[in-house]
Order: C-alpha cells, then sequence, then structure tokens
C-alpha cells in the first residue's frame, strides 16, 4: 500500500518534469491522434503496447481498459488470465497454481462473459476443478496468448455489446491477414520447469500471414503448442463438525449427561484438555483431514485459420476457425482421516483451543481410521469455432456486418478411474492456521497395513441391482470407473447496423439483432468395481510405491502422513481391471441437458457536440430454457431416478448510458448507468442430486432459477500529462437483485455404502440474495526516464450481502478482495527490456465448501519476473519467472484457526527464442 501510494503520488511530478524533457527516439508505430506534438515520437515493444492501449481507452466512449500485443506473437504474459490481472478491478484466483477464470469490479467469474471476436465461445472444464463447473465463463489458459492480438475489457455495457456479464466484459480480438503485412512471419520455441514437479517441458508457436498485392484476399495460420507438469501438494480439511459427536446421544439427539451435568464421551476414559466437558461439546472439531498429492499434464495444441476477401474496397468477408485439443491428465491421492465418525469411539485425548478441537490422539479403529483413495482422471479438452464475418461499409461511416458462427467444447472425465483401500492405524492430529501435523503409529507405506472394503452389501446402481453370471451381486465396492463428459454447443446468427444520424448531438444510430441457440449436456455413465473378499494391499498384485521424498515441504503438513502408500496410475487402472466389475451403465441421476434459446435486438445512439460524447440505448432480450435431468427420491431405499423436465423463460430490457466529457484536450471524466443481467450456471439450472456418501453432504439445482439482475454506475477521471502517461480514478457501484444463494437442508436419501437410509446435508441455489458492491480504483502509468516506465494501480472493493453463513454471519461476494495492488515496474531501452510484476490482493470468499464451512482465501501474494532481448531485429531472446515467492495458496473457515487447505504449486520457469519476419 505504501509503495503504490508513493508510486501514485510520484506520477504527477514525473508527467510535468517530462514536459520538459525530450522523449527519447525510437522507431515502430505512431501514437494515435489527439496527443500533444510529442505523439509524432514513434515508440515500439512493451512502451508502443502500452500506448496504444492508452491511445484506444482515451477514445472509447465506455469505461475500457485495454492491453494489446507488442507484435506479432509477443503478448505481455505466457497466460492470458495473468495478463488480466494487470487491469485495475480485476482479479485471478491461483488455486492450480496459474490464472484460469477471472474476476471483474468484485463480481464472480461466473458473472463475467469472455466474448472472441464479439461472440462468446463454447467452454468446458476438465472435470476436477471446482472453481466454476459448467459455467458460462472461459478457462483462459485454454487461449494461446500468441493468437491474441488485443483484450478489450468493457466495465461499463454499450447495447451493441452481447449481454451476460455483471462485473465486466472481456472481448478478445484475434489478428486478421488484411491488416498485417504480406509474408508476416513469426515462430518461436522454447522451454519451462516447474521446481515442484521437477520436470520440464518445451513450448511451439508458429504464424504466417499473407496477402496480395492489391489486399482483396489474405489468409492467416497459426499453430501453438505448451506443455506443464503441475505437481500441487498440501492439506485439506473437509470442514467442520460439532464436537459433541464425541459424544454419546439420548434418543432426542442431545448429549448424554452425568449426574454433575457434563458430558458422557463416546469413550468414557478420554481426556479432554484446555478446558471441560462441556467446553468441547461447544467447540468444533475437523470432520476430516486430507493430505492431498496431485499431479497433472496440461498439454494444449491450438490450430487457427482466418481467410479474408474484400472483392470490393466497401465489402469484406471473413472466415475463422479455431480448434483447440488440451489434455488434462491427471492423478490424485487423498489419505485422509474423518476422526470423529471413524474413530470417535476410541478417542484418547482431545485439546480446546478458541473453540477449536486443535488436536486430539485416538487408538486402533474398529472398522477404519483413515482411508487412501486414488483417482486417475482421463481428461480430454477440445473447442472448435468457427466464424464468418461479412463486413459493408459505405459512406459517412455507414456499416453492415452479417455475422454467424458455430462452437462446441467437450470436456470432463472420461474416465475417472477411482479405487480406495482403508486402514485401522491409531494416529493423532494437531493444527494451526497454517501447519498440520498428522502421525500415525505403525508404517503407513507398508502396503500390508491396508485393505479393501470388507463390507458386503447387495450391489446396485441408482436403484437397479447389479448382475453378475445371472445372478444378483452381494459384496463390496472398492471403487469403479466414471464417465462424465460435458458437451457445450453454441450456434449464433445475426447482424449489425452503423447508420450516419445527424440529429442535434447525435451522430450514429447503431441497430442490430442476434439468435443464439446453446445446450450443455453432461453425459453421466459408469462403471462399479467390487470384491466379494477384502484384500489386504500387499495382496493386489502390484507395484506398490511411497509417497516422494519432499512432496509435502513448504506446505505446511508434517508428521508421517506425508509419507504414505502410492499406486502407480496403471496399478490403479490394472486392479479395477482384475476386480468384479458391473455392466456400463448410463447414469440418468447425473446425466442432464439445459438447452438455452436467446434472442436479443438493440438500439444505441452515439452522440458528440461540444467535448461530450457517449452512447445511450437499450438492448431487448429474450430467453428460454429447457432443463432436463432426472430428480432423486428421498426417503426412498435404492430409488431410481425420475426423468424431469421444466421450461422457463423471460423478457428483458437492459437500457444503458455512457458518457465522457473532455475538460481539456487531457482531462476526460466519464459516467455510465446500466442495467445487466447475467444467467446462471447451466448446472444450477439442472436440479439432479448428486451425493457424497462418505462425507454424508450433497447438492442440487434449480431449474427456476431467474437471471441475476444488476444497476451497474460508473464514474472515472482520467489525466493524460503526455504520450505514455495516464492518472485514473474510477469509483463504481453494483446494484445487485435475484442474487443466487445457496440453501442447506437436511434431507434422508439411501447411502449405498451403509446400505440404508442416511440424513445428508444438501446444497441447492435459490433467488432471493441482495448484494451491492462499491469500489474506488486508482491507476497510473508512465514513461519515466532513460527507458524506465511504471504501471501502478490500486483497488479497493466492499460489498453487502443478504447472504449468511451457517452462523447467521453476512457472506461477501465470491472472489471479492477488499485490497488489490499492481506495481510493475519495467525497463526498455534499445534491444533490452525488463519487467518485473508484482501482485497483492487481501483475503476473500471463496465458496461455501463441505458441512457449510465459509470457504475463505487468504491473502496471496505473487511475483513475476519476465526480461527480453533483441538479439537481431528478427530474433529474441525471452526468459519468465512465475511465483517467485514461491506462495502458498491457504484457505480458511471464516477464521485463521479453522484452516480448510494449503497447497503449494511451485515456481515455473521459462526460456524461448523467437524469430519474426
Amino acid at each position: 500500500m505504501i509503495l503504490v501510494s508513493t508510486a501514485l503520488a510520484g506520477f504527477a511530478n514525473v508527467a510535468h518534469a517530462q514536459d520538459a524533457t525530450p522523449a527519447p527516439q525510437q522507431t515502430g508505430t505512431t501514437a494515435a491522434s489527439g496527443d500533444t506534438d510529442d505523439s509524432e515520437i514513434l515508440v515500439t515493444g512493451y512502451r508502443g503496447s502500452l500506448r496504444e492501449a492508452i491511445n484506444v481507452k482515451r477514445n472509447a466512449n465506455a469505461v475500457v481498459d485495454v492491453i494489446t500485443a507488442e507484435d506479432v506473437g509477443k503478448f505481455p504474459d505466457r497466460n492470458v488470465a495473468e495478463s488480466l490481472s494487470h487491469i485495475p478491478g480485476v482479479s485471478i484466483d491461483r488455486r492450480f497454481g496459474e490464472g484460469e477464470k477471472v474476476a471483474i469490479l468484485g463480481t464472480d467469474p461466473a458473472l463475467n462473459r469472455m466474448l472472441l471476436d464479439g461472440h462468446a465461445l463454447a467452454s468446458a472444464d476438465w472435470g476436477g476443478n471446482d472453481n466454476d463447473p459448467s459455467s458460462r465463463t472461459f478457462n483462459y489458459s485454454l487461449l494461446a496468448p500468441e493468437l491474441v492480438d488485443r483484450l478489450e475489457v468493457y466495465k461499463s455495457p454499450e447495447p451493441r455489446i452481447e449481454e451476460g456479464s455483471i462485473g465486466g466484459t472481456v472481448i478478445v480480438r484475434t489478428r486478421r491477414p488484411l491488416e498485417l503485412k504480406a509474408n508476416s512471419i513469426f515462430a518461436s520455441g522454447g522451454y519451462s520447469y516447474n521446481d515442484r514437479s521437477e520436470k520440464g517441458n518445451v513450448r511451439a508457436s508458429g504464424l504466417y500471414s499473407w496477402k496480395n498485392e492489391s489486399e482483396t484476399f489474405g489468409i492467416l495460420g497459426a499453430v501453438t503448442y505448451d506443455k506443464q507438469n503441475l505437481t500441487r501438494a498440501g492439506v485439506e480439511f473437509f470442514g467442520y463438525q460439532s464436537g459433541a459427536d464425541f459424544f454419546q446421544k439420548n434418543s432426542d439427539g442431545t448429549v448424554r449427561r452425568d449426574s454433575a451435568g457434563q458430558g458422557i464421551l463416546l469413550n468414557p476414559n478420554a481426556t479432554v484438555t484446555g478446558g471441560t466437558k462441556n467446553d468441547l461439546i461447544a467447540a468444533v472439531a475437523p470432520f476430516g483431514i486430507n493430505y492431498a498429492y496431485f499431479q497433472q499434464t496440461r498439454e494444449r495444441k491450438s490450430y487457427t485459420g482466418t481467410a479474408q476477401f474484400r472483392p470490393s474496397s466497401d465489402l469484406t468477408f471473413t472466415l475463422n476457425a479455431l480448434h483447440i485439443d488440451g489434455n488434462y491428465n491427471n492423478y490424485s491421492q487423498s489419505m485422509y482421516t474423518i476422526p470423529v465418525a471413524w474413530t470417535g469411539s476410541v478417542l484418547q485425548t482431545a485439546n480446546v483451543s478458541n473453540g477449536v478441537v486443535n488436536s486430539a490422539s485416538f487408538a486402533a479403529a474398529p472398522n477404519q481410521s483413515a482411508q487412501l483413495d486414488t483417482l486417475v482422471r482421463k481428461t480430454k479438452l477440445k473447442t472448435d469455432n468457427v466464424n464468418f464475418f461479412a463486413d459493408w461499409e459505405g459512406d459517412n461511416d455507414a456499416k453492415v456486418s452479417f455475422a454467424g458462427g458455430w462452437s462446441k467444447a467437450t470436456g470432463g472425465r472420461n474416465p475417472e478411474y477411482l479405487f480406495n483401500v482403508q486402514t485401522k492405524l491409531p494416529f493423532s492430529y494437531a493444527f494451526t492456521g497454517t501447519s498440520a501435523d498428522v502421525n500415525f503409529t505403525g508404517d503407513l507405506t507398508n502396503p500390508a497395513n491396508y485393505f479393501t472394503n470388507p463390507n458386503n452389501n447387495s450391489a446396485n446402481i441408482e436403484g437397479r441391482p447389479v448382475i453378475i453370471g445371472g445372478q444378483p451381486l452381494v459384496a463390496a465396492q472398492i471403487g469403479g470407473l466414471d464417465y462424465s463428459v460435458t458437451t457445450d454447443r453454441d450456434i449464433f446468427g445475426g447482424y449489425d447496423a452503423v447508420i450516419p444520424f445527424e440529429f442535434g448531438p447525435f451522430t450514429q444510430l447503431l441497430v442490430g439483432s442476434r439468435v443464439t441457440d446453446h445446450v450443455n449436456r453432461i453425459n453421466a455413465r459408469g462403471i462399479n468395481t467390487y470384491l466379494r473378499t477384502s484384500l489386504l494391499g500387499s495382496q493386489l498384485g502390484v507395484t506398490t510405491l511411497t509417497t516422494p521424498d519432499g512432496t509435502f515441504d513448504g506446505s505446511g503438513g508434517t508428521g508421517s502422513a506425508t509419507k504414505y502408500l502410492n499406486l502407480p496410475e496403471q496399478a490403479v487402472i490394472d486392479i479395477l481391471a482384475n476386480a468384479i466389475n458391473s455392466p456400463l451403465v448410463t447414469k440418468i441421476g447425473a446425466s442432464t441437458r439445459v438447452k438455452e434459446t436467446v434472442a436479443a435486438s438493440y438500439a444505441q445512439l452515439n452522440f458528440d457536440q461540444s467535448g461530450i460524447r457517449g452512447n445511450i440505448g437499450g438492448r431487448l432480450v429474450y430467453t428460454r430454457d429447457i432443463s432436463n435431468y432426472a430428480t432423486t427420491l428421498s426417503n426412498t431405499v435404492n430409488p431410481q431416478p425420475v426423468p424431469t423436465r421444466v421450461t422457463t423463460d423471460y423478457l428483458k430490457f437492459l437500457p444503458s448510458l455512457n458518457i465522457a466529457y473532455s475538460i481539456t484536450p487531457e482531462i476526460i471524466i466519464r459516467g455510465a448507468a446500466a442495467k445487466v443481467i447475467s444467467r446462471p450456471r447451466y448446472q444450477d439450472l439442472a436440479a439432479a442430486t448428486s451425493l457424497n456418501d462418505v462425507t454424508l453432504d450433497g447438492g442440487g439445482g434449480n431449474p427456476n432459477l431467474k437471471p441475476y439482475a444488476s444497476t451497474n454506475y460508473e464514474i472515472t477521471a482520467e489525466w493524460y500529462p503526455r504520450p505514455g502517461s495516464l492518472i485514473a480514478v474510477e469509483l463504481f457501484r453494483r446494484e445487485i437483485s435475484n442474487y443466487i444463494i445457496n440453501t442447506r437442508t437436511n434431507t434422508v436419501f439411501f447411502n449405498s455404502l451403509q446400505n440404508r437410509l442416511t440424513t445428508y446435508n444438501v446444497n441447492q441455489p435459490i433467488n432471493g440474495g441482495k448484494a451491492k458492491v462499491n469500489g474506488a480504483l486508482i491507476s497510473a502509468q508512465s514513461e519515466i526516464w532513460g527507458g524506465f516506465g511504471l504501471q501502478a494501480n490500486y483497488t479497493y472493493q466492499d460489498s453487502t450481502t443478504s447472504s449468511v453463513d451457517t452462523t447467521g454471519a453476512a457472506l461477501n461476494l465470491p472472489y471479492l478482495s477488499k485490497h488489490t495492488v499492481n506495481v510493475i515496474p519495467y525497463f526498455e531501452s534499445g534491444p533490452f527490456q525488463a519487467r518485473l510484476s508484482y501482485n497483492y490482493r487481501t483475503s476473500y470468499f471463496r465458496t461455501i465448501g463441505r458441512l457449510g464451512s465459509n470457504e475463505m482465501v487468504a491473502p496471496y501474494n505473487q511475483l513475476d519476473f519476465s526480461a527480453g532481448f533483441n538479439i537481431t531485429p528478427q530474433i529474441t531472446l525471452t526468459v519468465n519467472a512465475q511465483n517467485l515467492l514461491d506462495e502458498t495458496y491457504l484457505q480458511y473457515n471464516t477464521t485463521r484457526d479453522r484452516p480448510t487447505a494449503f497447497y503449494k504449486n511451485g515456481r515455473t520457469l521459462a526460456a524461448n527464442v523467437s524469430f519474426r519476419l
């Protein structure tokens, strides 16, 4: 904060001092018109891209921030989301190390849209990330930065821009061949290394653009390849439960007490320290503690092609095609204990501190004390997109454009192999807000200390008996194969027109219509795997390993639980293949389909008179949703899902106003007001219920959800003292209604593991929440002296909501940090440039977790470095370092003494050589 305040305070002095100092001579692109005479000085490289971004922002009628590429294939960062996080009011979550989704002006990533050249792109995720499954946002890690020409972040909407965002809309502009020099060539190759996975990989890309001499026909083709090996190790806590569950209960569920009024423990001989038994009753204990070891390969290939034909000077046809292949295969191994439910009856000691059972010890369990889950996920992400544009431009800036397109994305688990074993070893745990120490008595690496599920029951899948050899199977489930494939498909068509319109201050009338047909579908199938006789880990007939040395170093996790039995991926697959497997069946209860049709029309008037410019208009939007899913019956033994179909629709008028006033050529003030909507996640519209038979919680959707609605306000003041310099202040407000909140109810469902009816804590979304977000942003950038420059911004955001957690305390909006800071000093002189990027954000609410836990993410620091050297005018060497501080990602439940996760993702180092002509 002090650093940013000092930097911002000095910008004005720097700008005035520069007015008296000639800027260094450069060669390259020219700054846009409207600047002072100094703008005729030509600049290139990073400074040139900053100047271009400033000019786009300056000339826009809405509140817009822009990031531009320095040159063909030369984007500021190796990840598009990381670049976006440098914009004031934009932040990213780094749960898996690299940025994937963006939050804008304090709103959840699901409430912000990404438009590729003006329209949404179908999107699917890899199936193991709880950060926005089946939402309307886009995983930016899939988008190769080499393909990007410019990023535009519209914080205030215009009627011409597709609706669906509350925080802001990101428009990704790609390159077109008729806009590039003929025979433009770009090629690059590099190597990256992650010090956590201790693995390195190559990265390569290439682009070629050609057009004929008459500039009437051009083609562009590009290909990129990138591979990363991620290794994440950490400790997870599966929410918190009442300490009263350590005690014997009366028939009405209350704690049984002795004559002195003290509770009677399940094990009356256990010792309580740090307080009385009644203090233990009032405390909370971790429901589960998990030492999680996650490995993932992220291999991405993208291909893009663009063809343009200009038969006359006023008509251009453009055809774009994009194909992305992503291999996100991953392996997750989780060694966890559920202390109260599994070992509460053999509790030996428990310590209460500040209302939390922060340490306890347990004797050997009667059934199991811990479980090792192994999940091998095969995930292939695929995105295809084809768009066609016909653009006509007549006299006086009259324009008519027709656009149509199709995109389809697939992802998910295909399949996920799940196998688990159990142990009865005695153990103890102790934890603080930043560390966990779990120790087992006995060798946790010895396969003979593990065994498969010994509880034989009548096997069934969704209420249907499993038939093996013509007979109903009676056996114990040890895992299975889960096929859960998401398909997202989008088709659109429409037109836009710009009509010269001279009436008073009005200069143009913009009108247009668009129809979109979207289908989001999950096809779920599965195989359950069984054994009739429990086997020891040493009897599985496969090679066994142990957790690699140092896996949990620096994560906060210690104790013998850091070293446990590991199974190679192929061993998991082989164990399941050699056991008793049910037939592959369609899981009706987990399969969903949401079909959404949207028809929208708009009218927008642009005005410009006496230094006042902007636009006013509205967008009329009709939406129809058809949700197909299957409901799971409660209070029913072996229930069969019931297919259900619900249709809803709504009509919304979304007016907006953007106004900008140039007080002087260098000072602009802006104001904006708009009504906006953001539609619910697709899976929230499908009411299928998913249940976790171990943690006894679940979730479902609600097909009757209405869209989020918000009235947005923006006020900005911008000072452009000289080319390459900007100081801006922005105030914003979001008044959100129909906010979707999660309600939790206790409902009785059939538990297939326990083979009986069990009470689950089930989460379901409903409308009814209200929220207000207020914020202030201060940003500045300037070319200082001698090739040095500085970008800095500070964002303050605060929210109030009607949503409360399980204690009745008000919840913040997801992903909203009250304070966010970016400081980016850079140097560029001659063939050399270097940039240091520092980002800090304070704690933020992420989601409602297991057992209603209020999942908060602790303050996070990110420090990245990049440098480049032009060996020749055509050849450039660049190096990048990401997460230099090796930051730990910390999560907690409301207060820091109730942790829910510690993760280490490691540093990434990269080097790259590029050639452009």
